[in-house]
This record gives C-alpha cells, sequence and structure tokens, in this order.
C-alpha cells in the first residue's frame, strides 16, 4: 500500500493525502487523484519524473504516443515499478488548457493490503474554480553582459556606419 500525497500548485495549500494498492497503473493513480481534486478525469493529462528538486524530467502521457505501440504511457507503469521509493515524486498536469499542476510524492509505503483502497485519508484547502496563472520565467542573465557597454561594441575605427567602405559588386 501506497501513501501518497498530492499539493496543487497554487497560494493556498491544497493537499490531498491518499491510500493507494501498490500495483496500480498510473493510469488509476491520474483517475484517483483528478477525483480527489473534484475533477471529472476527463481531459488529457501527464506525469513527470522528478528528482528531489522538483525538477521536471521524462514524461510519462496519458496515451502511448509512438507508432510502433512500443512507447511509455500510463498504462504500463505499475506505481511500485514507477515510484520504488519514499520521497519518489512526480509532477502532473492535468488539462492541458488550464495546467492544473500537482506535486505528488510517495509519503509511506506499506505491506499492510486493504480492501477498501483507494481512500483519500487527508484533504485540505478548496480547489479553487479557474486554474493559477501560470508564471514562465526564464533565468536573468542581464548580469553577465552589464560588463560591456554598446559602445565597446563598436569597433573604435569607425565614428558612424557612414565610415564603413563596402565592397561594390
Amino acid at each position: 500500500m501506497y501513501k501518497i500525497r498530492a499539493i496543487l500548485d497554487t497560494q493556498e495549500d491544497i493537499i490531498r493525502t491518499i491510500l493507494v494498492d501498490d500495483t496500480i497503473n498510473l493510469e488509476e493513480l491520474y483517475l484517483i487523484i483528478a477525483k480527489s481534486f473534484g475533477f471529472d478525469g476527463q481531459e488529457m493529462a501527464s506525469f513527470y519524473r522528478a528528482d528531489e528538486d522538483w525538477n521536471q524530467g521524462e514524461e510519462i502521457p496519458l496515451f502511448n504516443m509512438a507508432e510502433a505501440g512500443e512507447d511509455i504511457s500510463m498504462e504500463n507503469c505499475i506505481l511500485n515499478e514507477t515510484l520504488p521509493d519514499v520521497n519518489d515524486k512526480l509532477i502532473y498536469v492535468y488539462d492541458f488548457l488550464n495546467m492544473w499542476t500537482f506535486y505528488v510524492d510517495v509519503v509511506e509505503i506499506s505491506s499492510e493490503k486493504r480492501t477498501d483502497l483507494p481512500k483519500t485519508i487527508l484533504s485540505v484547502g478548496e480547489v479553487p474554480k479557474e486554474a493559477p496563472e501560470k508564471q514562465f520565467t526564464a533565468d536573468d542573465f542581464e548580469d553577465e553582459f552589464d560588463e560591456f557597454s554598446d559602445d565597446d561594441m563598436i569597433d573604435e575605427e569607425f565614428d558612424s556606419f557612414d565610415d564603413i567602405e563596402y565592397p561594390e559588386y
């Protein structure tokens, strides 16, 4: 049995802790998480492997996207194989039009077998009516170029572009 914590990426704390069987696939986990947050589970979604700092890695899509049918998908990823250890993490994106983003991690792994799974054992916060706007930011490289001024970039032999001799063709 796995104890999974899913945190919705919002300003407020919106958390669900869920008990699930360790042999479910990620497609089943996708539906369990979606429904625990009040979604119907009818939208496209993907899981992404994540490291301990939540850096996004390999995508595990809802459906197999390969032409030959041999590629990774939620259906062929079993929970205890995909997340074998406590603190293993996934980023879960539900509904690509709204980009509901969740941080999913394994809180506890137990050998206990239960028949009442899946089960939400903790529910904190209410899901907003609309997905929070995503702020995509790039690294700020401005400081790396501050040591050069625009004047430094102009060849000192010329006072203006009019002084440049162009070849005639």
